[in-house]
């Protein structure tokens, strides 16, 4: 357990509902959504397109939502303008360039040019997000653990959340087996949090530390949540990547009860809603069945989750506190 500094203390509280859980929703796609929304041509995808889709997605699911999770591109500052984020959801941005540079089996996260930590305090966020490609046993590990140190430490001199997301990837012709990964995956995510953690970050977006198609044991699945809330120095929430909804509410009960702080869910609650042509049949399909998941799954996690403020030590204040602060 650490000690966190009170502008990290407030935002974690304005990341989290009432209760210290988080039910945060992701709507910082770029890549991935142009695909889902072009079908065949992703590259016609317009600028306002993007725009529309997040507006209208964060104008229905931002207020069952404890904070959203935005792009500088195509969604912050956009939906603060348009007056559909909410002043009592919390805001998180997103620091990275969508995709990866170097090889496949190599990866290396690029952040975006002319954007900082020190702009998304500015601009009034919550909290600063970085999606980070990430495998233990790669040349590159050293290399972008780098970069979240430093990126940790411009976040402790703003005074800002900061939030990261690890995620692995498949290397050689074994791995390109789903099974053989799937085999690998729990201890690739387990020994990732147990590093990541070790940085002063405040917050772990975790992969599910396993493969709910393969792994079938109930009492393994549980066993893998709670060596990843072991091997966590920091709150932690688990994230959707791409699953379906029903794989996704199981993934959430599951990791909750291991002692995970919540969920900060994407494309599981609303990736249909990019394959519906008519805006009315979308609008209805976001009004109902994406804010019922979304609700369904905040009551999961309220039920089962452990508040972020349980794995955060005490700090203590003095009268004294704002001369050195």
């Amino acid at each position: 357990m650490r000690k966190l500094s009170i502008g990290k203390i407030r935002g974690l509280q304005q990341l989290a509902n009432g209760t210290g859980i988080m039910a945060m929703c992701a709507l910082d796609h770029r890549g991935s959504l142009k695909k889902m929304l072009g079908k065949d041509s992703p590259e016609g995808v317009s600028y306002q397109t993007m725009v529309d889709f997040k507006r209208d997605l964060c104008r229905i699911v931002a207020p069952y939502a404890s904070a959203i999770l935005l792009d500088p591109i195509y969604g912050a500052a956009q939906l603060i303008a348009a007056n559909v984020l909410p002043k009592s959801t919390g805001l998180i941005v997103s620091l990275e360039k969508s995709g990866y540079s170097g090889e496949p089996e190599a990866r290396v996260t690029d952040l975006l040019p002319d954007w900082s930590v020190e702009k998304i305090k500015k601009m009034g966020a919550t909290g600063v997000k970085l999606l980070l490609y990430y495998r233990p046993d790669t040349g590159v590990a050293e290399k972008q653990l780098g970069m979240v140190k430093r990126l940790a430490d411009e976040c402790l001199a703003e005074d800002i959340a900061f939030i990261v997301e690890p995620v692995s990837y498949k290397i050689g012709k074994v791995e390109a087996d789903p099974r053989n990964f799937a085999e690998i995956k729990p201890q690739l995510v387990i020994e990732t949090a147990k590093q990541i953690t070790a940085l002063p970050i405040d917050v772990l977006k975790a992969e599910f530390p396993a493969d709910i198609k393969y792994e079938k044991n109930e009492e393994r699945l549980a066993d893998f949540c709670y060596q990843l809330n072991e091997a966590s120095q920091v709150p932690w929430v688990i994230l959707s990547a791409g699953v379906n909804f029903e794989l996704f509410h199981r993934e959430v009960k599951l990791a909750c009860q291991a002692g995970a702080s919540g969920f900060l869910a994407g494309r599981a609650l609303w990736q249909e809603a990019t394959q519906i042509d008519s805006l009315q049949e979308r609008m209805v399909f976001l009004e109902t069945t994406v804010a019922k998941r979304l609700k369904s799954l905040a009551e999961l996690a309220n039920n089962y989750g452990i508040p972020w403020h349980a794995k955060v030590e005490t700090t203590e204040i003095d009268k004294n506190w704002y001369r050195y602060y």
